[in-house]
Protein backbone atom coordinates (compact mmCIF):
# COMPACT_ATOMS: atom_id res chain seq x y z
CA UNK A 1 0.00 0.00 0.00
CA UNK A 2 1.33 3.24 -0.75
CA UNK A 3 1.58 5.96 1.94
CA UNK A 4 0.35 9.59 2.04
CA UNK A 5 4.21 10.60 1.40
CA UNK A 6 4.06 8.45 -1.79
CA UNK A 7 1.11 9.78 -3.13
CA UNK A 8 2.18 13.33 -2.77
CA UNK A 9 6.04 12.48 -4.43
CA UNK A 10 4.22 10.14 -7.20
CA UNK A 11 1.50 13.58 -7.60
CA UNK A 12 4.92 15.76 -8.26
CA UNK A 13 6.43 13.06 -10.11
CA UNK A 14 3.33 13.37 -12.46
CA UNK A 15 3.23 17.25 -12.94
CA UNK A 16 6.70 17.26 -14.00
CA UNK A 17 6.27 14.79 -16.41
CA UNK A 18 3.57 16.64 -17.82
CA UNK A 19 5.38 19.80 -17.68
CA UNK A 20 8.58 18.25 -19.34
CA UNK A 21 6.51 17.60 -21.97
CA UNK A 22 4.57 20.66 -22.56
CA UNK A 23 8.23 22.54 -22.51
CA UNK A 24 9.01 19.71 -25.29
CA UNK A 25 5.86 20.67 -27.19
CA UNK A 26 6.55 24.20 -27.44
CA UNK A 27 10.60 23.72 -28.33
CA UNK A 28 9.07 21.63 -31.40
CA UNK A 29 6.66 23.94 -31.76
CA UNK A 30 8.76 26.64 -32.08
CA UNK A 31 11.24 25.50 -34.54
CA UNK A 32 11.84 25.89 -38.36
CA UNK A 33 13.42 23.62 -40.16
CA UNK A 34 16.39 24.02 -42.36
CA UNK A 35 14.95 23.33 -45.72
CA UNK A 36 11.85 26.06 -44.77
CA UNK A 37 14.65 28.35 -43.86
CA UNK A 38 17.03 28.04 -47.28
CA UNK A 39 13.18 28.58 -49.04
CA UNK A 40 12.60 31.70 -46.98
CA UNK A 41 15.05 34.49 -48.79
CA UNK A 42 16.74 37.30 -47.15
CA UNK A 43 15.87 39.23 -44.32
CA UNK A 44 14.19 42.57 -44.42
CA UNK A 45 15.93 45.32 -42.96
CA UNK A 46 14.62 48.35 -41.81
CA UNK A 47 16.95 50.21 -44.01
CA UNK A 48 15.13 47.92 -46.93
CA UNK A 49 11.48 48.74 -45.53
CA UNK A 50 12.79 52.24 -45.59
CA UNK A 51 13.96 52.69 -48.80
CA UNK A 52 10.96 50.66 -50.41
CA UNK A 53 8.55 53.00 -48.35
CA UNK A 54 10.00 55.67 -49.95
CA UNK A 55 10.70 54.49 -53.80
CA UNK A 56 7.01 53.43 -53.54
CA UNK A 57 5.61 57.18 -52.17
CA UNK A 58 7.58 58.66 -55.10
CA UNK A 59 7.17 56.18 -57.57
CA UNK A 60 3.97 53.97 -57.62
CA UNK A 61 3.99 51.10 -59.04
CA UNK A 62 2.23 51.17 -62.41
CA UNK A 63 1.12 47.36 -63.66
CA UNK A 64 -0.75 48.03 -66.49
CA UNK A 65 1.13 47.37 -69.20
CA UNK A 66 1.01 43.47 -67.30
CA UNK A 67 -2.20 42.75 -67.51
CA UNK A 68 -3.94 40.77 -70.69
CA UNK A 69 -5.05 42.44 -73.15
CA UNK A 70 -9.06 43.83 -73.05
CA UNK A 71 -11.84 41.71 -74.23
CA UNK A 72 -14.66 42.92 -75.74
CA UNK A 73 -17.38 41.13 -73.13
CA UNK A 74 -18.97 41.77 -70.19
CA UNK A 75 -18.42 40.64 -66.59
CA UNK A 76 -19.88 39.40 -63.24
CA UNK A 77 -17.60 39.58 -60.20
CA UNK A 78 -19.03 37.96 -56.88
CA UNK A 79 -17.32 39.23 -54.04
CA UNK A 80 -16.56 42.08 -55.97
CA UNK A 81 -16.31 44.45 -52.99
CA UNK A 82 -13.67 42.58 -51.43
CA UNK A 83 -10.05 41.65 -51.77
CA UNK A 84 -9.63 40.01 -54.96
CA UNK A 85 -12.71 40.45 -56.29
CA UNK A 86 -12.07 43.93 -55.67
CA UNK A 87 -8.78 43.97 -57.37
CA UNK A 88 -10.26 41.88 -60.31
CA UNK A 89 -12.82 45.12 -60.90
CA UNK A 90 -10.17 47.57 -60.44
CA UNK A 91 -8.06 45.52 -63.58
CA UNK A 92 -10.91 45.00 -65.72
CA UNK A 93 -11.16 49.07 -65.83
CA UNK A 94 -7.54 49.58 -66.31
CA UNK A 95 -7.27 47.52 -68.91
CA UNK A 96 -10.19 49.38 -70.81
CA UNK A 97 -13.36 47.63 -69.87
CA UNK A 98 -16.18 50.05 -69.44
CA UNK A 99 -17.16 50.14 -65.72
CA UNK A 100 -20.96 50.00 -66.93
CA UNK A 101 -20.14 46.38 -68.49
CA UNK A 102 -19.10 45.38 -64.82
CA UNK A 103 -21.15 44.30 -62.00
CA UNK A 104 -20.60 43.34 -58.73
CA UNK A 105 -22.86 40.95 -56.52
CA UNK A 106 -21.95 40.98 -52.96
CA UNK A 107 -24.10 40.70 -49.69
CA UNK A 108 -22.40 44.48 -49.00
CA UNK A 109 -20.66 47.77 -50.57
CA UNK A 110 -17.00 47.72 -50.48
CA UNK A 111 -15.12 49.84 -47.86
CA UNK A 112 -12.06 50.14 -49.73
CA UNK A 113 -10.62 53.45 -50.58
CA UNK A 114 -9.59 52.40 -53.81
CA UNK A 115 -12.89 51.73 -55.43
CA UNK A 116 -14.84 54.61 -53.72
CA UNK A 117 -13.90 57.47 -56.58
CA UNK A 118 -13.48 57.40 -60.18
CA UNK A 119 -14.90 54.82 -62.81
CA UNK A 120 -15.20 51.92 -59.94
CA UNK A 121 -18.45 53.97 -58.74
CA UNK A 122 -19.85 53.19 -61.84
CA UNK A 123 -19.87 49.57 -61.43
CA UNK A 124 -23.27 47.99 -61.50
CA UNK A 125 -23.81 46.56 -57.80
CA UNK A 126 -26.46 43.81 -56.74
CA UNK A 127 -26.26 43.09 -53.10
CA UNK A 128 -27.07 39.36 -53.35
CA UNK A 129 -27.15 36.51 -50.97
CA UNK A 130 -25.84 33.77 -52.61
CA UNK A 131 -27.49 31.19 -50.36
CA UNK A 132 -30.47 31.78 -52.34
CA UNK A 133 -31.23 30.88 -55.59
CA UNK A 134 -33.75 33.61 -55.92
CA UNK A 135 -31.34 36.21 -55.33
CA UNK A 136 -28.89 35.13 -57.59
CA UNK A 137 -31.03 34.75 -60.42
CA UNK A 138 -32.43 38.22 -59.64
CA UNK A 139 -29.04 39.29 -59.92
CA UNK A 140 -27.94 38.05 -62.90
CA UNK A 141 -31.21 39.21 -64.64
CA UNK A 142 -30.55 42.69 -63.92
CA UNK A 143 -31.07 44.64 -67.34
CA UNK A 144 -27.55 45.74 -68.82
CA UNK A 145 -26.83 48.78 -70.49
CA UNK A 146 -27.84 48.43 -74.45
CA UNK A 147 -23.77 48.43 -75.41
CA UNK A 148 -23.34 45.57 -73.26
CA UNK A 149 -26.73 43.49 -73.56
CA UNK A 150 -25.12 41.53 -76.63
CA UNK A 151 -21.97 40.79 -75.23
CA UNK A 152 -20.34 37.03 -73.95
CA UNK A 153 -20.28 36.67 -70.15
CA UNK A 154 -17.65 35.74 -68.30
CA UNK A 155 -18.15 35.33 -64.31
CA UNK A 156 -15.19 35.64 -61.49
CA UNK A 157 -16.38 33.96 -58.23
CA UNK A 158 -14.67 35.35 -55.38
CA UNK A 159 -17.10 35.14 -52.83
CA UNK A 160 -16.92 32.84 -49.73
CA UNK A 161 -16.91 32.79 -45.99
CA UNK A 162 -13.55 32.29 -44.60
CA UNK A 163 -13.62 31.54 -41.03
CA UNK A 164 -10.21 28.86 -41.03
CA UNK A 165 -10.09 27.89 -37.09
CA UNK A 166 -13.52 26.23 -37.27
CA UNK A 167 -13.46 22.51 -37.67
CA UNK A 168 -16.31 21.10 -35.36
CA UNK A 169 -19.28 18.98 -37.28
CA UNK A 170 -21.27 21.62 -35.60
CA UNK A 171 -20.46 24.29 -36.95
CA UNK A 172 -20.05 23.30 -40.58
CA UNK A 173 -23.86 24.46 -41.83
CA UNK A 174 -22.27 28.13 -42.58
CA UNK A 175 -19.61 27.29 -44.48
CA UNK A 176 -21.41 24.72 -46.33
CA UNK A 177 -24.21 27.01 -47.65
CA UNK A 178 -21.70 29.95 -48.67
CA UNK A 179 -19.16 28.26 -50.20
CA UNK A 180 -20.69 24.93 -51.36
CA UNK A 181 -24.41 25.96 -52.13
CA UNK A 182 -23.45 29.37 -53.07
CA UNK A 183 -21.19 28.10 -55.42
CA UNK A 184 -23.84 25.84 -56.93
CA UNK A 185 -26.45 28.43 -57.22
CA UNK A 186 -23.93 30.65 -59.09
CA UNK A 187 -23.01 27.67 -61.56
CA UNK A 188 -26.65 27.14 -62.10
CA UNK A 189 -27.48 31.09 -62.81
CA UNK A 190 -24.66 30.76 -64.84
CA UNK A 191 -25.42 28.33 -67.30
CA UNK A 192 -28.92 29.38 -67.53
CA UNK A 193 -27.39 32.98 -68.34
CA UNK A 194 -25.29 31.55 -71.13
CA UNK A 195 -21.94 32.49 -69.08
CA UNK A 196 -18.76 30.97 -71.31
CA UNK A 197 -16.29 31.55 -68.60
CA UNK A 198 -16.17 30.57 -64.64
CA UNK A 199 -12.95 31.50 -63.44
CA UNK A 200 -13.09 30.53 -59.40
CA UNK A 201 -11.19 31.61 -56.34
CA UNK A 202 -10.19 28.24 -54.54
CA UNK A 203 -7.59 28.05 -51.70
CA UNK A 204 -4.74 26.46 -51.71
CA UNK A 205 -5.59 25.51 -47.97
CA UNK A 206 -7.45 22.16 -49.61
CA UNK A 207 -4.26 20.84 -49.79
CA UNK A 208 -2.58 21.72 -46.47
CA UNK A 209 -2.75 18.33 -43.88
CA UNK A 210 -3.44 18.94 -40.12
CA UNK A 211 -0.32 19.19 -37.94
CA UNK A 212 0.52 16.21 -35.30
CA UNK A 213 0.82 18.77 -32.45
CA UNK A 214 1.03 16.55 -29.81
CA UNK A 215 3.78 14.42 -30.61
CA UNK A 216 6.15 12.20 -28.94
CA UNK A 217 8.87 13.73 -26.85
CA UNK A 218 11.62 12.18 -29.24
CA UNK A 219 10.57 13.72 -32.27
CA UNK A 220 12.16 15.64 -34.22
CA UNK A 221 9.42 17.75 -35.19
CA UNK A 222 5.43 17.57 -35.17
CA UNK A 223 4.07 15.68 -38.13
CA UNK A 224 3.22 18.04 -41.31
CA UNK A 225 5.64 20.54 -39.84
CA UNK A 226 6.57 22.38 -43.17
CA UNK A 227 4.38 21.26 -46.18
CA UNK A 228 4.24 22.42 -50.07
CA UNK A 229 0.94 23.34 -51.46
CA UNK A 230 0.31 21.95 -54.39
CA UNK A 231 -2.75 20.07 -56.67
CA UNK A 232 -1.66 16.34 -56.53
CA UNK A 233 -5.10 16.26 -53.80
CA UNK A 234 -7.08 16.94 -56.81
CA UNK A 235 -6.38 13.90 -58.51
CA UNK A 236 -7.48 12.26 -55.52
CA UNK A 237 -11.34 11.40 -54.41
CA UNK A 238 -12.18 14.49 -52.08
CA UNK A 239 -11.82 13.01 -48.53
CA UNK A 240 -14.60 13.15 -45.49
CA UNK A 241 -15.16 16.54 -43.99
CA UNK A 242 -13.09 15.42 -40.73
CA UNK A 243 -10.22 14.66 -43.25
CA UNK A 244 -9.40 18.63 -43.49
CA UNK A 245 -7.88 20.93 -41.14
CA UNK A 246 -11.26 22.93 -40.73
CA UNK A 247 -14.90 23.09 -42.09
CA UNK A 248 -13.01 26.07 -44.80
CA UNK A 249 -10.44 24.12 -46.35
CA UNK A 250 -13.62 21.10 -47.04
CA UNK A 251 -16.09 23.25 -48.27
CA UNK A 252 -13.65 25.15 -50.46
CA UNK A 253 -12.64 21.63 -51.50
CA UNK A 254 -16.08 20.38 -52.26
CA UNK A 255 -16.62 24.21 -54.15
CA UNK A 256 -13.70 23.49 -56.36
CA UNK A 257 -14.80 19.91 -57.97
CA UNK A 258 -18.31 21.38 -58.37
CA UNK A 259 -16.86 24.46 -60.62
CA UNK A 260 -14.16 21.97 -62.13
CA UNK A 261 -17.00 19.15 -62.91
CA UNK A 262 -19.07 21.74 -64.69
CA UNK A 263 -17.08 22.76 -67.31
CA UNK A 264 -17.95 21.64 -70.81
CA UNK A 265 -17.76 22.98 -74.47
CA UNK A 266 -18.94 26.45 -74.39
CA UNK A 267 -18.98 26.60 -70.30
CA UNK A 268 -15.15 26.61 -69.57
CA UNK A 269 -14.79 26.21 -65.90
CA UNK A 270 -11.84 26.22 -63.27
CA UNK A 271 -9.83 27.64 -60.58
CA UNK A 272 -7.61 29.91 -58.83
CA UNK A 273 -5.98 28.33 -56.07
CA UNK A 274 -4.14 31.55 -54.20
CA UNK A 275 -1.56 29.84 -51.59
CA UNK A 276 -2.58 30.46 -48.06
CA UNK A 277 -2.64 34.85 -46.28
CA UNK A 278 -4.28 36.93 -49.15
CA UNK A 279 -3.07 40.38 -48.58
CA UNK A 280 -3.32 43.61 -50.44
CA UNK A 281 -5.47 46.16 -48.84
CA UNK A 282 -6.38 47.69 -45.02
CA UNK A 283 -9.45 45.45 -45.03
CA UNK A 284 -7.37 42.51 -45.32
CA UNK A 285 -7.27 40.22 -42.29
CA UNK A 286 -3.13 39.15 -42.75
CA UNK A 287 -1.65 42.68 -42.43
CA UNK A 288 -4.46 45.24 -42.44
CA UNK A 289 -5.80 43.65 -39.25
CA UNK A 290 -2.13 43.57 -37.42
CA UNK A 291 -1.85 47.05 -37.93
CA UNK A 292 -5.30 48.21 -36.57
CA UNK A 293 -4.27 46.82 -33.39
CA UNK A 294 -1.99 48.96 -31.12
CA UNK A 295 -0.92 45.25 -29.72
CA UNK A 296 -0.69 41.86 -31.98
CA UNK A 297 -0.10 38.71 -29.97
CA UNK A 298 1.51 36.23 -32.27
CA UNK A 299 2.81 32.59 -31.63
CA UNK A 300 3.95 32.33 -34.89
CA UNK A 301 6.73 35.01 -35.15
CA UNK A 302 9.20 31.93 -36.89
CA UNK A 303 6.87 30.44 -39.46
CA UNK A 304 7.97 30.68 -43.13
CA UNK A 305 4.86 30.83 -45.47
CA UNK A 306 3.90 31.88 -48.94
CA UNK A 307 1.65 34.77 -49.30
CA UNK A 308 0.65 36.22 -52.11
CA UNK A 309 -1.04 39.97 -52.72
CA UNK A 310 -4.76 40.56 -54.18
CA UNK A 311 -3.88 42.26 -57.63
CA UNK A 312 -1.49 39.17 -58.07
CA UNK A 313 -4.41 36.89 -57.35
CA UNK A 314 -6.61 38.63 -59.69
CA UNK A 315 -4.60 39.06 -62.54
CA UNK A 316 -3.90 35.51 -62.19
CA UNK A 317 -7.68 35.33 -62.90
CA UNK A 318 -7.31 37.21 -66.17
CA UNK A 319 -4.99 35.38 -67.27
CA UNK A 320 -7.00 32.12 -66.58
CA UNK A 321 -10.29 33.38 -68.50
CA UNK A 322 -7.61 34.36 -71.53
CA UNK A 323 -6.78 30.52 -71.25
CA UNK A 324 -9.99 29.17 -70.96
CA UNK A 325 -11.39 31.19 -74.15
CA UNK A 326 -8.27 29.64 -76.16
CA UNK A 327 -9.55 26.80 -78.67
CA UNK A 328 -7.14 24.46 -76.52
CA UNK A 329 -8.94 25.43 -73.64
CA UNK A 330 -9.62 22.01 -72.42
CA UNK A 331 -5.77 21.61 -71.36
CA UNK A 332 -6.82 24.37 -68.68
CA UNK A 333 -9.90 24.32 -68.03
CA UNK A 334 -11.97 21.80 -65.29
CA UNK A 335 -8.45 22.23 -62.78
CA UNK A 336 -6.58 24.03 -60.45
CA UNK A 337 -3.67 26.16 -60.48
CA UNK A 338 -1.71 27.11 -57.18
CA UNK A 339 0.89 29.77 -56.76
CA UNK A 340 2.20 32.62 -54.74
CA UNK A 341 4.27 35.69 -54.41
CA UNK A 342 6.78 35.55 -49.06
CA UNK A 343 4.62 39.70 -41.31
CA UNK A 344 5.05 41.72 -39.28
CA UNK A 345 1.31 48.11 -34.25
CA UNK A 346 4.06 46.31 -31.68
CA UNK A 347 4.62 42.08 -31.27
CA UNK A 348 3.67 40.19 -27.86
CA UNK A 349 5.23 36.48 -27.97
CA UNK A 350 3.35 33.78 -26.70
CA UNK A 351 4.32 30.38 -26.08
CA UNK A 352 3.40 28.05 -28.41
CA UNK A 353 1.93 25.04 -26.13
CA UNK A 354 0.03 27.71 -24.57
CA UNK A 355 -1.42 28.95 -27.34
CA UNK A 356 -2.26 25.07 -28.17
CA UNK A 357 -4.16 24.33 -24.64
CA UNK A 358 -6.32 27.44 -24.55
CA UNK A 359 -7.63 26.76 -28.10
CA UNK A 360 -8.58 23.31 -27.30
CA UNK A 361 -10.17 24.73 -24.30
CA UNK A 362 -12.21 27.48 -26.50
CA UNK A 363 -13.15 24.62 -28.89
CA UNK A 364 -14.57 22.57 -26.05
CA UNK A 365 -16.36 25.38 -24.55
CA UNK A 366 -17.85 26.43 -27.99
CA UNK A 367 -18.38 23.17 -28.24
CA UNK A 368 -20.91 22.14 -25.12
CA UNK A 369 -24.01 22.85 -26.12
CA UNK A 370 -23.68 19.89 -28.80
CA UNK A 371 -22.70 17.87 -26.22
CA UNK A 372 -24.12 15.15 -24.33
CA UNK A 373 -26.07 16.20 -21.43
CA UNK A 374 -24.95 17.43 -18.88
CA UNK A 375 -22.76 19.50 -20.99
CA UNK A 376 -24.95 20.75 -23.18
CA UNK A 377 -27.19 21.71 -20.47
CA UNK A 378 -24.12 24.09 -19.22
CA UNK A 379 -23.46 24.93 -22.19
CA UNK A 380 -26.53 27.26 -23.20
CA UNK A 381 -26.53 28.46 -19.13
CA UNK A 382 -22.99 29.94 -19.94
CA UNK A 383 -22.57 32.51 -21.37
CA UNK A 384 -20.87 32.49 -25.29
CA UNK A 385 -17.39 33.53 -25.83
CA UNK A 386 -16.75 37.25 -28.03
CA UNK A 387 -14.58 38.42 -29.25
CA UNK A 388 -10.99 37.35 -31.47
CA UNK A 389 -10.61 34.38 -28.21
CA UNK A 390 -13.63 32.51 -30.36
CA UNK A 391 -11.37 31.94 -33.18
CA UNK A 392 -8.31 30.22 -31.30
CA UNK A 393 -9.06 26.88 -31.90
CA UNK A 394 -6.43 23.92 -32.88
CA UNK A 395 -7.07 24.14 -36.70
CA UNK A 396 -5.32 27.37 -36.72
CA UNK A 397 -1.93 24.76 -35.64
CA UNK A 398 -2.35 23.53 -38.97
CA UNK A 399 -2.80 27.17 -41.50
CA UNK A 400 -0.31 28.60 -39.32
CA UNK A 401 2.71 25.84 -39.63
CA UNK A 402 5.36 26.37 -42.69
CA UNK A 403 3.37 26.46 -46.26
CA UNK A 404 5.24 27.07 -49.07
CA UNK A 405 3.84 27.06 -52.85
CA UNK A 406 5.23 26.96 -56.08
CA UNK A 407 4.71 29.37 -59.08
CA UNK A 408 6.45 26.52 -62.18
CA UNK A 409 3.22 25.68 -63.05
CA UNK A 410 0.90 28.62 -63.60
CA UNK A 411 3.66 30.49 -64.95
CA UNK A 412 4.35 28.10 -67.66
CA UNK A 413 3.23 29.40 -70.87
CA UNK A 414 -0.12 27.94 -72.12
CA UNK A 415 0.90 26.12 -75.22
CA UNK A 416 2.52 24.11 -71.98
CA UNK A 417 -0.84 23.88 -69.80
CA UNK A 418 0.27 26.85 -67.89
CA UNK A 419 -1.81 30.48 -68.05
CA UNK A 420 1.48 32.28 -68.14
CA UNK A 421 1.11 34.05 -65.16
CA UNK A 422 3.56 36.75 -63.98
CA UNK A 423 3.02 38.62 -60.83
CA UNK A 424 3.26 42.26 -60.73
CA UNK A 425 4.67 43.09 -57.20
CA UNK A 426 6.66 41.34 -54.90
CA UNK A 427 5.63 40.16 -51.54
CA UNK A 428 7.99 43.13 -50.18
CA UNK A 429 6.53 45.51 -52.65
CA UNK A 430 3.46 44.60 -52.10
CA UNK A 431 3.12 45.04 -47.98
CA UNK A 432 5.02 47.69 -48.08
CA UNK A 433 2.61 49.74 -50.28
CA UNK A 434 -0.02 48.48 -48.23
CA UNK A 435 1.41 49.82 -44.96
CA UNK A 436 2.01 52.68 -46.97
CA UNK A 437 -2.29 52.74 -47.95
CA UNK A 438 -3.05 52.63 -44.58
CA UNK A 439 -0.79 55.32 -43.17
CA UNK A 440 -2.36 57.65 -45.99
CA UNK A 441 -6.01 56.83 -44.66
CA UNK A 442 -4.34 57.76 -41.63
CA UNK A 443 -3.04 60.93 -42.22
CA UNK A 444 -6.12 63.34 -40.84
CA UNK A 445 -4.45 61.91 -37.55
CA UNK A 446 -1.42 62.99 -35.18
CA UNK A 447 0.95 61.01 -34.06
CA UNK A 448 -0.09 59.87 -30.82
CA UNK A 449 -4.04 59.63 -32.39
CA UNK A 450 -2.91 56.77 -35.08
CA UNK A 451 -2.09 54.34 -31.56
CA UNK A 452 -5.34 55.16 -29.98
CA UNK A 453 -7.75 55.87 -33.18
CA UNK A 454 -7.29 53.79 -35.93
CA UNK A 455 -9.59 52.61 -38.33
CA UNK A 456 -11.46 49.79 -38.03
CA UNK A 457 -11.75 47.54 -41.09
CA UNK A 458 -14.49 44.85 -41.97
CA UNK A 459 -12.38 42.35 -42.66
CA UNK A 460 -13.16 39.02 -44.34
CA UNK A 461 -13.35 37.39 -40.56
CA UNK A 462 -15.52 39.85 -38.76
CA UNK A 463 -17.52 39.76 -42.33
CA UNK A 464 -18.02 36.54 -41.80
CA UNK A 465 -19.36 36.07 -38.71
CA UNK A 466 -21.52 39.24 -39.28
CA UNK A 467 -22.69 36.73 -42.15
CA UNK A 468 -23.62 34.22 -39.51
CA UNK A 469 -25.63 36.09 -36.80
CA UNK A 470 -27.88 37.63 -39.65
CA UNK A 471 -28.18 34.59 -41.70
CA UNK A 472 -31.02 32.22 -41.36
CA UNK A 473 -28.78 28.86 -41.94
CA UNK A 474 -30.38 25.74 -39.67
CA UNK A 475 -28.56 24.08 -37.42
CA UNK A 476 -28.32 20.87 -38.80
CA UNK A 477 -24.48 19.18 -38.51
CA UNK A 478 -22.58 17.52 -41.16
CA UNK A 479 -21.11 14.19 -40.97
Amino acid sequence: MFSKGDWVLWGFVGVALVLAYLVRVNQQLSGTPEEVRRLSGSRWTPELLRKTYERLQQHPIDYTHKLPPKLDRRYIVTGGSGLVGGYIVLQLIARGTPPTHIRILDIRRTERSDMQSGPALDVDFAQTDITSRASVDAAFARPWPKSAADLPLSVFHTAAVILTSDRSAHSYAFPESVNVKGTANLLAAAKAAGVSVFSATSSASISIRSVGTWVAPWAREPRDFFQVLDTRDFKLPLRERSGYFGNYPASKAVAERLVCDADQEGFRTGTIRPANGVYGNPTDNTVGDPLSRAVMPTWVSHIVQSFVHGANVAIAHLHHEAALLQPSASSHSGRPFVYYHVIPSRTLSLPPVLMLLLSHMVEFYMDLPFLPFPFSVLGKLLPPLQGDVRHLKPGLFSICTHLIASNSEVSKPLAEGGLGYEGVMTTLEGMVLEVLEWNREHDHLGEGERKTMRKAYTTSVSLAETIRKLGTVGPQVAA
